[in-house]
């Protein structure tokens, strides 16, 4: 896989993006964006693109949180009728997961599902620029979309962008409650890449830097300082290039359905997950099923402690749980929604949620969860944080 080019310094995102489409000679972008754009100084960019430069811009918003593959499809049709020569993905996570699959998806045959191909490198110059510090898609290798409902991957190392521009401007503007939970989803990306049965040195590396990086930085990113904005950028840019290689573990396998049924972000799920699988893995360690055996993940918690500043794995974990309570996110409804009441732990939600689990996923975790065992953790997320 190709180094990817960051931008980010001195030089405004505006002369980053002009370096780039000159260096690949860009004659008509795909923009997939957010409607939020227009509240970014790269909405004029992007307007006033073809004046300067030019390079004409077709812009594409039709799609939801969690796209469905229909709207990847549409993308895709559009990119090809307008003849566009490059992709441009400004956003969150679901603007890249669209923008990736428009990428694959462009040079396939469109007279059969995009989803039963092979993807291939086709050359077509991708660049993202990410609206939020959480997600870390700018530099992971899959995407995610809904098919009919059921949640899908599609993966290929072309889907990478080739550069990303980091605007540390786009966060000042952040919700505060995305703030928070974007914060943790790159600090759960780093956490489950430690873990992960198919992490090695240097992906611990490159997650443990991501962790340092996340919590020296989160105070000065609550506070919406922008060096707070610009350290946390990096910090969910190392996270995604350490689940590019590892992939995550049960606390994102977990999580997905939390968000559909209460409606909470998925930074917010995949926290409440990992504040329970954390402590429970470390009680169940010599159940390890990884290959490295029990004493190596013992030491991945170890390590984690170090990180933390605390003396025992145990505190580490509960350190964890302490920064969900004052991040206000130890609930499973939305901080902000003071009509919503207690939440019911009732069988079928319980059997909804475990049928639920991303069963790839749980093969990355390094202690085997049982079904029995993943209802309990879920039994658990709704004693401590039902309300």
């Amino acid at each position: 896989m190709k180094d990817q080019k960051i931008y980010m310094g001195p030089q405004t995102p505006e002369t980053s993006l002009d370096e780039f489409f000159a260096g690949m000679e860009i004659k008509h972008v795909f923009l997939v964006c957010g409607r939020s754009i227009r509240f970014l100084r790269l909405n004029d960019y992007f307007s006033s693109l073809e004046e300067r430069l030019g390079i004409r811009v077709t812009r594409f918003s039709d799609y939801k949180p969690n796209p469905a593959y229909e709207s990847a499809v549409k993308g895709t049709e559009l990119f090809r009728k307008e003849g566009c020569d490059c992709i441009v993905a400004v956003g969150g996570g679901s603007a890249m997961d669209v923008a990736k699959c428009v990428k694959l998806f462009a040079t396939l045959d469109p007279s059969v599902s995009y989803l039963e191909q092979s993807y291939e490198d086709n050359g077509i110059p991708f660049l993202a620029v990410p609206t939020t510090a959480g997600t870390g898609s700018e530099a992971t290798h899959f995407a995610v979309i809904y098919d009919g409902g059921k949640k899908l991957s599609v993966a290929h190392e072309s889907s990478v962008p080739q550069a990303v521009v980091f605007d540390p401007s786009v966060l000042a503007s952040l919700p505060d409650y995305q703030r928070r939970a974007t914060m943790m989803d790159a600090l759960c990306h780093a956490i489950e890449s430690c873990w992960s049965v198919k992490a090695d040195e240097k992906s611990r590396e490159i997650a443990k830097e991501a962790i340092w990086q996340v919590l020296s930085a989160k105070d000065a990113y609550l506070a919406n300082a922008p060096e707070g904005n610009r350290d946390m950028l990096l910090a969910a840019n190392l996270a995604g290039k350490a689940i590019n290689l590892t992939q995550t573990t049960a606390g994102h396998a977990m999580c997905y359905r939390l968000t559909g049924i209460f409606g909470i972000s998925h930074g917010h799920a995949a926290a409440l997950c990992v504040s329970v699988l954390w402590p429970f893995m470390i009680k169940h360690a010599g159940e390890c099923i990884d290959p490295e055996g029990a004493d190596t993940l013992r030491q991945v918690f170890a390590e984690l402690a170090d990180l933390w500043g605390t003396l025992t794995m145990q505190e580490a974990a509960a350190q964890f749980g302490i920064l969900v309570k004052e991040l206000g996110l130890d609930t499973l409804k939305k901080p902000d929604d003071e009509t919503a009441g207690p939440v019911e732990a009732s069988e079928e939600v319980i059997d909804e949620l475990a049928d639920s689990v991303n069963l790839q996923r749980l093969k990355n975790n390094p202690v085997a969860l049982t079904r029995e065992e993943i209802v309990f953790l879920y039994k658990e997320i709704f004693r401590r944080y039902g309300g």
